[in-house]
């Protein structure tokens, strides 16, 4: 896409369905959350040692219905309170080395990467999804009712995350921040939204989970959204459930949490992603009613984008956001 196509976009705010009950919903779930008894550890990391300048340690907590989740945390050494970023990887992998995270630890910033249950890294699925997890874990549940998909689950275990960030007394939680891209930026949009207390500002590129129904009318539901496909294929095959599923999807599409952020927002869309279309991006982005900007990267797709990376210097380290 263009800049000028995207800027044509700029009164798009999506095609998948806002349920009715959407806020009721998520306080619900959150209020389920909230009354999981925290239970977590923190320990020396097994696959890195620590060093001089900062500790490399284990996070483990329990979960809904009891899963055993992980992250990585690492925690510079201060005599005083520090910055945290919250990170949250792309689908369906996993929170990166240690050593690569340590950027943030060189600024002075906690970072707290956690991965999502049953993908690529430690977390453990607690399952019990009623329906097909053949393809992919946006369809995980969907034959059940809302509350039961795994990422309505993998947001509630979030909500956990965020209990214990507030008993860390090394964390200045002032000063909370998220950041993710992909999967990760629709984690993170979800986490701004039903968190808004917490987090102070958030880093978004190219969030996955966004505008299903666009994704589909554009035949884009391949490669990350390829459960859309699958299960339209083989449990709705002449479509008369449609109207049902992007209905429920709704309660976990990015667009649809957007609108509750508060925190400013920096966000970042590469012009040639096929993997989440720049139209979903743009239902998003006019969704967000906080402080943002957006910056658009001409010949980048769905991959590293290094200037934004470096925009998070300024973003996340002033007391104020630079937008």
């Amino acid at each position: 896409m263009t800049a000028s196509e995207i800027e044509a976009l700029g009164g798009y705010y999506g095609a998948t369905p806002k349920p009715a009950d959407f806020e009721a919903f998520w306080q619900a779930r959150m209020a389920e959350a909230d009354a999981v008894p925290l239970d977590y550890t923190v320990t020396q990391a097994k696959e890195a040692p620590s060093w001089d300048g900062c500790d490399f340690l284990d996070l483990w907590f329990t979960g809904m219905a009891g899963a055993r989740i992980y992250a990585k945390y690492l925690r510079p050494h201060s005599d005083k309170p520090v910055p945290l970023v919250l990170q949250f990887h792309g689908y369906p992998g996993a929170s990166r080395s240690f050593a690569e995270q340590a950027s943030f630890a060189g600024m002075g910033m906690a970072l707290i990467a956690m991965d999502c249950p049953g993908q690529a890294g430690y977390s453990v699925d607690a399952g019990g999804f009623l329906g097909t997890t053949v393809s992919g874990h946006i369809v995980a549940g969907l034959d059940g009712p809302a509350e039961g998909m795994y990422y309505v689950r993998l947001h509630q275990n979030i909500r956990i995350l965020c209990r214990i960030v507030r008993q860390l007394q090394e964390i200045d939680l002032r000063r909370v921040f998220v950041n993710g891209g992909s999967q990760g930026g629709g984690l993170g949009l979800a986490c701004c939204a039903l968190n808004p207390g917490l987090i102070n500002r958030a880093a978004i590129l190219y969030p996955f989970l966004s505008d299903f129904k666009l994704v589909w009318d554009l035949g884009a539901d391949e490669i990350a959204y390829e459960g859309i496909r699958y299960y339209a294929r083989w449990f709705d095959a002449d479509e008369h459930q449609q109207d049902r599923w992007f209905r429920q999807l709704g309660y976990i599409d990015s667009k649809n949490f957007a609108t509750l952020v508060q925190c400013p927002v920096l966000f970042g869309t590469g012009l040639e992603d096929v993997i989440c279309p720049p139209q979903t991006q743009c239902a998003v982005y006019n969704n967000l009613h906080c402080k943002k900007k957006r910056y658009l990267f001409p010949g980048y797709g769905h991959e590293e984008i290094a200037e934004f990376d470096d925009m998070l210097l300024d973003f996340f380290c002033k007391e104020e956001a630079v937008l």
